[in-house]
């Protein structure tokens, strides 16, 4: 309950509050994805196994945060507009089939970040020239953009449904404002890849900077909608 009074904060009505079949399979889907980001599925038999698996840790808990901060945008989205139609289910398996596929990609880049940045033996994946470098830049800007930019597509649906939905004034903005969100997030994945192909060789390691992006450009949604939210809220329009 507490989670559903942070998500109903803002104003927008909650109209997924029960939990629906695409939630529980949706649930399974995030919760093997973590399985497949777990360090190792078997406990260490000796002291090298155990420090490899120790030094996973870093890149663990990076991919397992950014697959927290997608299941709650996911929790959101269904609890916000309990949305159960056809095309909601078929945008939905999309993301999730996305969602798995951009998980080897994801943990093997940060591996090797993680190598890198703490020198953490044992935990190089292995690149072997600057091409593979340049793919693997590449294929995780393009699972980025996906991944958001399938978000775009359910929230565009639910905004194409809002008569159905009865989405007042406030809840037609902050959907609006979530499809422009989400579309920002594409054109950052989509600048990173573009950077990954064109940049001198000695450039593509800054090519993860641009995903730093992403921080402002939220920020700047939420500043921006939100002040149309709250003027919408102390006026307490009736709904659209």
């Amino acid at each position: 309950m507490l989670l559903l009074s942070h998500i109903g904060k803002d104003g927008f009505r909650l109209r997924g509050v029960e939990m629906s079949r695409i939630d529980a399979f949706s649930d399974v889907v995030f919760g093997f994805a973590l399985t497949l980001i777990v360090v190792s599925l078997q406990v260490p038999r000796t002291f090298q196994e155990m420090l490899n698996s120790v030094r996973g840790f870093v890149p663990f808990s990076i991919c397992f945060m950014f697959l927290i901060l997608l299941w709650h945008e996911h929790y959101r989205f269904f609890r916000r507009y309990g949305l159960q139609d056809a095309l909601t289910v078929a945008i939905n398996a999309l993301l999730l089939f996305t969602l798995l596929f951009y998980l080897y990609p994801l943990k093997f880049l940060f591996t090797m970040l993680a190598a890198e940045v703490f020198n953490l033996p044992g935990l190089d994946p292995g690149i072997q020239s600057i091409s593979e470098l340049r793919q693997l830049m590449v294929l995780y800007g393009a699972g980025f953009s996906a991944i958001y930019g399938i978000f775009g597509l359910l929230y565009a649906n639910a905004w194409r449904q809002r008569r159905a939905l009865g989405l007042n004034a406030l809840e037609c903005t902050i959907t609006l404002g979530a499809i422009v969100s989400e579309a920002g997030m594409v054109v950052v994945g989509l600048i990173a890849c573009l950077f990954a192909l064109v940049s001198p060789p000695h450039l593509i390691g800054y090519t993860g900077f641009i995903y730093f992006a992403s921080f402002p450009w939220r920020r700047f949604i939420k500043i921006v909608w939100g002040r149309k939210a709250r003027h919408l809220r102390d006026f307490r329009l009736p709904s659209h």
